[in-house]
């Protein structure tokens, strides 16, 4: 509920404060007194696109303030929580214009964009004028008030989970599918490298053993090379040279009397160690084991690994886990058929779901349909529109959260002319007694939110207006409704009344905001009634009609 608005150096207005009550509020004044300069400000703090220059003439800045009553289920709690702005049960906005044109705002003293503040007033403010394109005459919201005139919260609730669940089936079938697009494009792959890997069968550890043991082998080969190499040498004519050696010094031995004693003593000794030294040779050959065919097949295994290991690109002793990641796409691959079906049997079951659901709601929405188009007809004809038809259409439209269905409120303002949608095919009253009966049909559907009604009574009188005036009332019980009117029956039904007047302070044109008691409603009623000039028949009517 708006609680209070503060208005300084806002055009003709140099401070204004005004305390609002809960009921039907009224505001009277002549043409041009600045009623619409109230609308003006209040749309100015609550971030609504409005007149470009407000700031009064000689004002460094301009400034609203508006205050308002959150109820603990108020839908302005949820944006304020979004925004991360503090909440409360008092809400509190402020906004101010320089007279160079920058713009500030803040919501409980904390400052915030202007885009905050137009989502503030979707859950705040509700207004009506005659060319309004918000609330009722926009078409975008006519399904939820539907829904809500129909109590269709649960079910509501139902469809909006099982388009949920069936979106989640449907994400989840497109990635599966997806994925088992992705693997079967490289399922050849996949079977090559498999088999590959299984006919090597690669073991941790492997690569390190082979190329330990092939340097061992390496080492090997060339030590029995040399020690070949050496019996040979030893093998090849060295005992004969030496016996030989041996045999001719022996043949002057005799002659040489003792001088050939010690070549012959170290001959000897020679032979027995070139002996020792073959024998020794020979069982260090015989003792080494070496098979050039084992060398062969290590480096053969080796080198198949490494190779392997560089074509997947991957060390060696990954390769078992490499492998075993190659057999679970493979295995993905034989299940996936499987489990894509089972997956879009979820999604046909959720599908379904949400169909049967959707077809509820749509039959509920079509029965309502027709009580919502009695119902305002029947506030239609106390409001001198017996022959106008309202419709309410609902049409198939894309799936959604929502449903399967559009709705559009439709009128038609004489007999056999076709229906239309409501900002379209009513004139000015007529729109307005349109928008007062279905108003009254979804009373309580919007309590949450003050109603502005800005001369909403333009263009009727007597019983009509009479009858705009009692529905005015009946709607702002148990909520608060604002109404601007120049209509002394609607002025009547008020539960409090201000008067707005102009006065000239010192040179200056100034807007102020009277609150009226009884005796001076009596006067401002009269006024509307007969002019300046209050006459005591119109003293009388404006009693009459206070009166009820």
């Amino acid at each position: 509920m708006l609680r209070a608005l503060d208005i300084r150096d806002i055009l003709i207005i140099d401070h204004l404060e005004l305390n609002f009550q809960p009921g039907l509020n009224v505001l009277t004044g002549e043409t041009g007194a600045g009623k619409s300069i109230l609308l003006d400000s209040l749309g100015f703090v609550l971030g609504w696109r409005g007149r470009a220059e407000l700031v009064r003439q000689g004002a460094k800045q301009g400034e609203v303030m508006a205050e308002f009553d959150l109820a603990p289920d108020h839908p302005a709690h949820a944006v304020l929580a979004e925004a991360g702005l503090p909440g409360g049960e008092t809400l509190l906005l402020r906004r101010v214009n320089t007279a160079e044109g920058r713009k500030t705002a803040w919501v409980n003293d904390r400052r915030c964009s202007g885009e905050v503040l137009r989502a503030l007033s979707e859950t705040l403010l509700e207004l009506h004028g005659q060319h309004d394109d918000r609330g009722l005459l926009n078409p975008r919201g006519h399904r939820a008030m539907l829904d809500e005139f129909a109590n269709l919260a649960d079910l509501l609730a139902t469809v909006r989970e099982r388009w949920t669940t069936a979106s989640r089936a449907r994400k989840a079938v497109e990635e599966t599918r997806s994925a088992l697009e992705a693997i079967r494009a490289e399922e050849e792959f996949l079977r090559h490298a498999v088999a590959e890997l299984d006919a090597l069968d690669p073991q941790p550890g492997e690569d390190a053993a082979l190329d330990q043991r092939r340097r061992e082998m390496q080492a090997a080969e060339r030590i029995r090379g040399d020690i070949q190499r050496a019996h040979a040498i030893l093998s090849d004519g060295a005992e004969s040279a030496l016996g030989d050696a041996q045999r001719w010094l022996e043949g002057v031995a005799d002659q040489a009397e003792s001088a050939l004693d010690a070549p012959l003593a170290a001959l000897g000794r020679a032979m027995i160690e070139l002996g020792e030294a073959q024998d020794g040779v020979s069982r260090l050959l015989d003792g080494l084991e070496f098979n050039p065919g084992d060398l062969e097949d290590c480096e053969e295994r080796l080198f198949a690994i490494r190779a392997l290991a560089r074509k997947h690109d991957v060390i060696a002793d990954d390769l078992g886990d490499y492998a075993d990641t190659l057999r679970q796409k493979l295995a993905a691959v034989d299940a996936g058929d499987q489990d894509l079906a089972d997956r879009e049997a979820a999604l046909t079951q959720a599908e379904a779901a949400y169909d049967a659901a959707a077809e509820q709601l749509s039959a509920a929405r079509r029965e309502s349909a027709a009580a919502l188009d009695g119902a305002v007809m029947a506030e239609l004809a106390p409001l001198k529109m017996e022959r106008a038809v309202f419709e309410t259409l609902v049409s198939p439209a894309e799936p959604g959260p929502e449903g399967k269905d559009g709705v559009a409120f439709t009128v038609a303002t004489n007999p056999g002319a076709p229906a239309g949608p409501l900002n379209k095919i009513a004139s000015g009253g007529e729109l307005s007694r349109f928008l007062l009966a279905l108003k009254v049909c979804l009373r309580g559907e919007t309590g949450n939110q003050t109603m502005i009604f800005d001369e909403i009574d333009r263009g009727v009188g007597g019983a009509t207006a009479d009858a705009v005036g009692r529905r005015l009332k009946a709607l702002a019980e148990g909520g608060q409704v604002l109404v601007v009117t120049h209509s002394p029956q609607v002025a009547a039904q008020g539960a409090h009344h201000w008067r707005v007047q102009k006065q000239v302070v010192d040179g200056q044109t100034l807007s102020q905001v009277v609150p009226l008691d009884d005796a001076e409603r009596v006067d401002e009623l009269a006024r509307m009634v007969s002019g300046d000039t209050i006459t005591p028949e119109a003293r009388a009517a404006a009693k009459a009609l206070l009166a009820g």
